[in-house]
């Protein structure tokens, strides 16, 4: 019997180790379930006789041990800091491992010792990162195999509500973590266009947005990831002309948005003052100049120049931003009291759909023809709990645990999923269990 762990018992693992306890006994399997919160764990493996929940703690010397007692696999869903523990362990002694956080250079660094000791360790094994690389490599490695010159490569990925009758102007609420939707583009932005550097000063982003349209889902607008530079190694593009990651959004959310970075409301650097005793009103005035004989709503529209009737200011109003009611905290940063009041009316509701979109665009010349490809996929949750977004990020998790633990995948040493060993096996595994992706070519 071939024992695998799971670490993090959370939301995020929900898919995973269900795929792993359906097809335990098939596979003659036996899934652990560890986290801090054992009921949670227990919760997770829902009185299977091919799991077992324990309570783990990366930090107590006991339960390390734990990891080296015969686990084929060890999955880490903890937070993305607690990975290199168990990634050091795992290399020392030999372990697999699969993780769907971002690859770092101090986790790059073990790859000599996992491959030494016949074991591989793969990141970023989720939607984005996981889904988006081995769906672009597929098609990159196509199109270099057949000789062609490839000149643009373009991908956006988002997380969304699916097309229902509800009348959120939005058309949007968290699907995932709420934070990082608060804190988005913060930082730097650069990417390559018509084989110039490109930059995007945060307070800039949400304006300098594109529109997409995905054939059978209409139109999206899409706005630029942090740093598309770093996938010019990984995707072997040095050279292209234009290389662009972003996040797509429904048409209109870029501008409303915008707002909240122009007030300074998604700050998350220093914290308000009185804030358990703060109305959602008394939290936009507190970014706007001291003016008592005007309304909050006309010093806001004067301040960005907008149109008391304009769109931006109408889904201010939806979202309550106006209105007398307590924000509900006892501190917090401006970004923190902003998330706070967002999840109010943010929160998807039981038998609300999410849905993931993703849409790639490759361009190359056939000999002196230009020619463009465009592949898409996209995945509608069936209520709150089985989303799409967990789908999407627990399933190829799961199908590559599936295949490792198979011997139909041996991965050595530290990787992403970038090469064909790895995606071929995975996306045909996901397409069966409808992660799919569809092309249309276009000639100009």
């Amino acid at each position: 019997m071939k024992k695998v762990l799971v670490l993090g018992a959370g939301r995020s693992s929900s898919t995973l180790i269900g795929f792993l306890l359906n097809h335990a006994e098939e596979n003659d399997w036996h899934v652990v379930v560890g986290d801090l919160d054992e009921n949670l764990a227990k919760e997770k493996i829902n009185g299977s006789s091919r799991g077992e929940a324990v309570r783990f703690d990366i930090f107590n010397e006991a339960h390390q041990q734990k990891l080296t007692d015969g686990f084929e696999l060890v999955i880490s869903m903890m937070p993305a800091s607690f990975h290199i523990h168990v990634a050091k362990i795992c290399a020392k002694h030999g372990i697999n491992m699969l993780t769907a956080s971002y690859l770092t250079d101090e986790i790059k660094s073990l790859s000599s010792e996992f491959e030494k000791n016949g074991a591989g360790l793969i990141m970023e094994m989720g939607l984005d990162p996981g889904v988006d690389h081995m769906s672009a490599m597929k098609v990159l490695d196509r199109i270099r195999e057949a000789g062609h010159e490839l000149r643009a490569f373009e991908t956006f990925t988002g997380g969304l509500l699916a097309p229902s009758d509800d009348d959120n102007p939005w058309e949007y609420k968290f699907t995932w973590n709420p934070r990082n939707v608060v804190l988005a583009g913060q930082g730097f932005v650069k990417f390559i266009q018509e084989g110039r550097y490109k930059y995007i000063p945060y307070q800039k982003l949400f304006r300098r947005t594109e529109v997409i349209h995905i054939p059978e889902y209409g139109y999206f607008e899409g706005y630029a990831n942090r740093d598309s530079l770093k996938y010019l190694d990984a995707y072997k593009l040095r050279g292209i002309k234009t290389l662009y990651r972003g996040t797509l959004r429904r048409v209109g959310y870029s501008k409303a948005w915008d707002v909240f970075v122009q007030l300074g409301a998604t700050d998350d650097t220093y914290e308000l003052h009185d804030v358990s005793t703060m109305t959602h009103r008394q939290f936009i005035n507190s970014f706007l100049s001291y003016n008592p004989d005007d309304s909050i709503e006309l010093k806001l529209a004067h301040y960005l120049n907008l149109d008391l009737e304009s769109d931006e200011m109408f889904k201010m109003k939806w979202l309550g931003l106006f209105d007398d009611e307590l924000v509900g905290l006892e501190k917090g940063t401006p970004a923190q009291i902003l998330e706070h009041i967002l999840k109010k009316k943010w929160t998807i509701e039981p038998d609300e759909k999410d849905m993931i979109v993703m849409w790639h665009k490759f361009e190359y010349y056939e000999d002196a023809a230009l020619k463009q490809i465009q592949s898409y996929m996209a995945v509608e949750g069936e209520d709150s709990i089985n989303t799409a977004m967990s789908k999407t990020v627990g399933l190829p998790l799961a199908v590559s645990a599936q295949l490792i633990l198979q011997g139909k995948m041996s991965p050595k040493g530290v990787h992403i999923p970038t090469e064909k060993s790895v995606y071929v096996p995975v996306l045909n595994a996901l397409e069966s269990h409808g992660i799919t992706f569809k092309e249309c070519e276009i000639t100009s």
